[in-house]
């Protein structure tokens, strides 16, 4: 690479880089042992969630994140118990 070319290392994504983006399941198992914690994950059986946009406070959003992993699970939890008849 020449020095006068720069990289923008934190540049956005294109639509053409998500297309070219690969997850997980195609790293080799050597390369996947070089990242532990990296988790090849199946799809649903049946999908039983649904990704949404949702508003809160700050203040929830902080103290539910502070609970560490599975915090979503947590509020999911909270807000079924809120529902009627839930």
């Amino acid at each position: 690479m020449s020095d006068d070319t720069q990289i923008d290392e934190n540049s956005d994504w294109t639509d053409a880089d998500f297309v070219r983006a690969k997850g997980p399941e195609s790293l080799s198992n050597t390369e996947l042992a070089a990242f532990p914690r990296t988790r090849v994950r199946g799809l649903q059986r049946a999908p039983t969630k649904r990704p949404i946009s949702l508003r809160v406070d700050a203040d929830v959003l902080e103290r539910y994140r502070a609970t560490g992993p599975g915090w979503q699970g947590r509020m999911n939890d909270a807000l079924r118990k809120a529902m009627p008849g839930g």
